[in-house]
């Protein structure tokens, strides 16, 4: 009785909810608006943190005066960027996923490429750019197929746990003096590389708190235990004079007016001497952001049935130009390069199954530059435990490697090593690449080993590089 009055009070809004659901499938995919609105709540919350822990990142590498003086420019580039990658994978290929700047990304291109290569930030984000380009183009050639078959299946999982385990790494040796007011929790040592940072430490032991805080949320399944346990973290912090208060919390969001076209401004400071360099980052990059992308890809697609028999993800085409148009996007804005969310898996956790998922995510993440002021006043050793649990969800793709076939098992933990150890994402990558072509060679295993013997060249390629560089 009252859906006709309804639909006469209000044509237009029935219309367009009807014109919605047949565009995202929501039938087809056994869904409904209530569980696609959840999911993307539950997505938003668990990944929202990486938008602060992200800006933080970065903001030690890309700044005009001192390290953090663009962080409320650099947290709105980088909602900018999850955004706009967001819709485009939302529209275009119909996944429930986040796309935006990848912690692990951020943490190369800050620290192992502007630190580290002591490249100047602008030049960077050239770099970033190029290989963005450079990426659009191969997802749209037939390329994308081969690339996916040539990685195999357990240096995809080896690379997730890996990942994890560098995060968590980087959560752990945060410096706990001011002004980082990171975790502390391990700490250089000259006898042992490494030791156990001192417990008597004000931030060290808001960092304890987190993990134990963040972690009793996550097991009792609160939904956005990951926010909580930051901004619990945070506020004993603040109250303790840990760390000093926010100076605000809602603001207009700043633009980012000193990062937008830096990617095309970067160009003057391409020098002869640093031509290698630039070269060498953007293969680097590429590199990073195909291996990442078609991994996360794999993963999450698995997850909700969007695999083909044969291996290929269903509109795979769209699912990685959408991913690469949001990096070419990035580095115009001064965002690091695009990967999927692996947090994403929340929500697809909660029923999210279209594109809707992604889309309303993506105008959560613009809604959040509106408490910039607040989230730049959250410290180090508040996000240092999320990053240590985002390494404990990613740490459970090792059982999906065959541990008894020694010739997947040799490579998939080099990769799982050496990540973490050298605190590049990309040399255990190639690391692992070259072990596999070596140990199918051992085996005279010939299914696979063209393609292996392509990635191993091309890592042999980057380690030449990165030494020609050092």
């Amino acid at each position: 009785m009252n859906k006709p009055k309804l639909a006469l009070i209000f044509p237009m809004s029935i219309a367009w909810t009807e014109s919605i659901k047949r565009f995202f499938q929501f039938e087809k995919l056994g869904t409904n608006y209530r569980t696609e609105l959840l999911a993307s709540l539950t997505t938003f919350m668990t990944a929202a943190p990486i938008l602060i822990v992200n800006a933080h990142i970065l903001g030690n590498a890309v700044f005009l005066q001192q390290p953090g003086d663009l962080f409320e420019q650099i947290l709105v580039a980088i909602a900018l960027c999850a955004a706009v990658s967001s819709i485009l994978i939302g529209l275009f290929a119909n996944y429930p996923f986040a796309l935006g700047t990848g912690t692990g990304t951020t943490a190369l291109f800050a620290f192992s490429i502007v630190l580290g290569m002591g490249m100047n930030w602008r030049l960077a984000f050239t770099a970033a750019l190029v290989e963005g380009i450079l990426f659009t183009a191969l997802s749209v050639s037939p390329l994308r197929r081969q690339l996916n078959d040539a990685i195999p299946n357990s240096l995809k999982q080896a690379m997730v746990v890996g990942l994890g385990l560098f995060l968590s790494y980087i959560a752990l040796s945060g410096k706990a003096a001011p002004p980082h007011l990171g975790a502390g929790i391990i700490v250089s040592n000259t006898a042992t590389t490494t030791a156990l940072g001192a417990l008597e430490q004000p931030a060290t032991l808001m960092a304890v708190f987190g993990i134990l805080l963040t972690g009793f949320l996550m097991v009792r399944r609160v939904k956005g235990a990951l926010l909580f346990g930051i901004f619990g973290t945070a506020i004993l912090g603040w109250l303790c004079g840990v760390a000093p208060l926010p100076q605000g919390i809602l603001t207009l969001p700043q633009f980012p007016i000193d990062l937008v076209g830096q990617a095309i401004a970067g160009v003057q400071y391409l020098t002869w001497s640093q031509l290698g360099n630039f070269v060498a980052v953007v293969f680097i990059l590429l590199f990073v952001s195909l291996s990442d992308t078609i991994s996360s890809l794999n993963v999450l697609a698995g997850q909700v049935d969007r695999v083909k028999p044969d291996g290929e993800l269903h509109r795979s085409k769209q699912a990685l130009l959408s991913n690469a148009i949001g990096t070419v996007f990035g580095a115009l804005v001064g965002s690091a390069p695009v990967i999927p969310y692996l947090e994403s898996a929340s929500g697809m956790f909660e029923g999210g199954r279209s594109g809707f998922v992604a889309i309303a995510v993506a105008i959560l993440f613009l809604l959040s530059a509106l408490f910039s002021p607040l989230f730049a006043a959250i410290p180090a050793f508040a996000t240092a435990p999320v990053l240590i649990m985002i390494g404990v969800l990613m740490m459970s793709c090792v059982r999906f490697i065959n541990w008894d076939d020694l010739a997947e098992a040799i490579p998939a933990f080099l990769v799982i090593l050496i990540m973490p150890l050298t605190f590049s994402v990309a040399d255990g990558m190639a690391a692992g690449f070259v072990a596999h072509a070596i140990v199918k060679v051992a085996q005279r295993n010939q299914k696979g080993l063209r393609s292996s013997l392509v990635l191993a060249a091309i890592s042999v390629a980057y380690f030449t590089l990165i030494t020609m560089q050092a």
